[in-house]
């Protein structure tokens, strides 16, 4: 991300735009030649009609996969004209493009109950250690023959190569990767380190090939094979930026859920801001899980003469930081190598997030003989990072809020200090927020321990952060409730989860919102003792006109009694709110082994009220314990972004390129304004549109097409839909496929 214009600046320029959108030069159309990939849905029973017209009438189109568990349908390559033709044939419901996926990179089994479920025990008298259990990991693969995990593997695919070797990317086949391996040893360590269920059989689908990345196209292939192979239990610790409940991968988990499986997945790693949840964290089914604090020394930085404290995040395969007296701290901008400087020996060096590695930051400030590096975010809120190679001095990240704040104190003399306080159970800035767009689902479901967890990796152990070490931590949960209940279903399973957590607070003792945290941190001990379970676990109540007549919402709950006696539920009213009206079930009782459906009712008057999201809490003791039921509705349209997953590229074939994002609802007015980076003069348009529907936009075009010069630009993507709009920054280059500028 580069320098950002001011609002108004933005905003006149968006107003501008839409007055000469009719004078400015149209922008080249897909070219009708272009190949490409996509991935289409069926209907069920005329899928193979579908494959008989694709393979007859489309003899340059390439079946490329078959999918028949997680929906029925197909990747189809070949040329653009032949891809939008066959959208149109009769019994395709859906399409959209083959999109990438990373890693979210980013000991906490007693935290959350690990230790003392190992004194508990099956209907068969077995430990509960996930015996039995397969637990599917799609990821970068897995280093198998690592002493921890040779005892837990049990064989797996390889999406990426085609073959049945998931072994993690080494550096002799690209850029190595160690993620899988870190996710699989929280599940199912069995070594010098334990996992929360470390005798659960792990099933590796390598999905993400070197560096970390893989397409949409892999992983719902890994869903497919991990159906057929009938896992019990699957963790994605992976993601997109894409908020959007119908998202090919999001479908796929449904779908996965539905064939029976446990499917899990991280967040995202895009918080602290609403609506920053991303696919596959948006499916339905899937528990969707966030990051938590587990209990830690947390360093914070105070600079002498102010009273604010700043916490730092060391990255992860960083030197620890130890600096325990007072350090100058000094500027050196974005981090280059030209902006530092000799005299920075000796001291803290603050740069800002972007345009290179942190890698590269850190090693440059190193080489000038830094004693620590600091990383402030260029977007707003904190991030969570790691260190491609080890490097020698302290490297920590800070929100770009702190870091604005503290770049204004330098050069008065004051002296940074680090203090350290112990904290647990809050919240991780970087952990991703819901609601889930469109369907305004409450999203994560859980939150568990996702910072600083040691796991293994490929030749030894390290400590990483982030919403894919939370993830993991609930599959291992889900597997020994597996274990303890073989014939509960994923609803119940899940429901366990989210009925027995505990919701947590700030530090100034206020319940985080249902949206950053879902029912709370995992507890798995009270997981496993929950017999009277409910579900779903949250209610969402869906969206309503602002200034409207009175609407009634109804959410049907499932009271399901799993013990040998009766059970009693009571339903408590949420405090007093003007404008609504519950209708509550009073005292239910569920005979045991049975379970019966309830109705919860909410007219809303929203006359008077405020738009956007309205949250809360609902107590229900069920079984003689209190469980909090979070619940949510929406008024008018929210402020969801409306544009969001921007990528720009190089296309298939030489001398084009491509782009392309997800409008959550659609938009009334789109475009992609090209600014001059140094002077923000705005240079023209890569694209421009007017109604747009809810979905996907992408096209591809030749780059001789376009009436831009060479070099860099700031991209400004726009979308405007009723009154709000929204926009995104980006650096964008404009060169050919050598690299070479235009």
């Amino acid at each position: 991300m580069g320098r950002k214009c001011t609002i108004s600046f933005i905003f006149f320029m968006l107003i501008s735009f839409s007055a000469q959108a009719k004078t400015i030069p149209a922008i080249p159309k897909e070219s009708p030649n272009k190949t490409e990939t996509i991935m289409i849905v069926v209907e069920k029973e005329h899928a193979e009609a579908v494959s008989r017209k694709i393979t007859q009438s489309y003899p340059n189109v390439h079946i490329r996969r078959t999918y028949k568990k997680v929906f029925s349908g197909f990747t189809v390559e070949g040329k653009h004209k032949d891809l939008t033709a066959i959208q149109k044939e009769p019994h395709v419901l859906h399409a959209s493009p083959v999109t990438a996926y990373y890693a979210d990179i980013e000991e906490s089994v007693p935290f959350i109950g690990g230790n003392e479920v190992r004194g508990k025990f099956d209907s068969h008298h077995k430990r509960l250690t996930g015996k039995g259990v397969k637990v599917g990991i799609i990821d970068t693969g897995i280093d198998y023959t690592h002493p921890d995990l040779f005892r837990s593997y049990h064989g797996g695919s390889d999406l990426i190569d085609g073959d049945s070797d998931p072994m993690e990317t080494k550096a002799t086949d690209g850029t190595e990767t160690l993620h899988g391996t870190h996710v699989a040893g929280i599940i199912a360590a069995n070594g010098k380190l334990q996992g929360v269920a470390p005798e659960a059989e792990i099933i590796a689908y390598r999905a993400l090939g070197p560096g970390g990345y893989g397409t949409s196209e892999q992983v719902i292939a890994a869903i497919e094979k991990a159906i057929e192979d009938k896992v019990d239990v699957l963790n994605l610790s992976l993601g997109n930026t894409v908020n959007g409940p119908d998202w090919p991968t999001s479908l796929a988990l449904d779908r996965a859920v539905e064939y029976g499986i446990v499917a899990v997945t991280s967040s995202g790693n895009s918080g602290p801001g609403v609506w920053t949840i991303g696919s596959p964290g948006t499916s339905s089914k899937s528990i969707s899980v966030g990051a938590s604090t587990p209990p830690q020394k947390i360093p914070y930085l105070k600079l002498s003469g102010t009273g604010k404290m700043v916490p730092i995040t060391a990255l992860a395969g960083s030197k620890e930081w130890d600096l325990n007296q007072g350090e100058e701290i000094v500027f050196a901008g974005i981090g280059e190598e030209h902006q530092y400087k000799s005299d920075m020996k000796g001291k803290i060096v603050l740069v800002e997030r972007g345009k290179i590695t942190f890698t590269e930051k850190a090693l440059f400030a190193e080489k000038v003989g830094a004693k620590a590096i600091i990383i402030y975010n260029n977007m707003k809120g904190n991030f969570a990072g790691n260190l491609e190679i080890e490097v020698g001095i302290p490297v920590v990240s800070i929100s770009k809020e702190d870091g604005s704040w503290l770049k204004k104190q330098l050069g008065n003399g004051a002296l940074v200090r680090t203090f350290y306080q112990n904290e647990s159970d809050q919240l991780a800035d970087f952990s991703s927020r819901g609601p889930v767009t469109y369907t305004w689902e409450i999203k994560p479901d859980v939150v568990a321990p996702g910072v600083a967890i040691d796991s293994t990796v490929p030749k030894g152990y390290l400590s990483l952060q982030g919403t894919s070490m939370s993830a993991p931590h609930v599959a291992g949960a889900s597997a020994l409730l597996k274990q303890a209940h073989p014939d509960w279903n994923p609803e119940q399973i899940k429901a366990a989860l989210m009925n027995s957590a505990e919701p947590l607070k700030d530090k100034e003792g206020v319940y985080y919102e249902p949206t950053a945290q879902g029912t709370g941190r995992i507890d798995l001990t009270r997981a496993l003792e929950t017999e009277a379970l409910l579900y779903p676990g949250s209610l969402s109540f869906g969206q309503v006109p602002l200034h409207g007549d009175r609407i009634r919402k109804k959410v049907k709950l499932t009271l399901d009694n799993q013990s040998d006696e009766k059970k009693a539920y009571t339903f408590k009213y949420p405090p007093y709110t003007k404008g609504l009206q519950w209708g509550i079930p009073q005292k239910v009782e569920v005979e045991p082994k049975q379970k019966k459906d309830v109705f919860v009712t909410l007219d809303i008057y929203s006359n008077g009220m405020e738009a956007g999201l309205h949250h809360g809490w609902m107590d229900v003791e069920a079984g003689g314990r209190i469980e909090k039921l979070p619940y949510l509705y929406v008024v008018d349209e929210p402020d969801y972004p409306r544009v969001m997953g921007f990528e720009f590229g190089f296309g298939d074939t030489a001398g084009t390129y491509k782009y392309e994002f997800y409008l959550p609802g659609g938009a009334d007015e789109m475009g992609i304004a090209l600014y001059d980076p140094d002077t923000l003069r705005f240079e023209g348009f890569l694209d421009w549109g007017r109604n747009l529907q809810r979905g996907v936009v992408r096209k591809t075009f030749k780059k001789d097409e376009l009436k831009l010069k060479e070099g860099l630009y700031k991209a400004v993507i726009f979308a405007r839909k009723g009154n709000k709009e929204d926009t995104m920054e980006t650096d964008l280059i404009l060169e050919d496929s050598e690299g070479k500028k235009r």
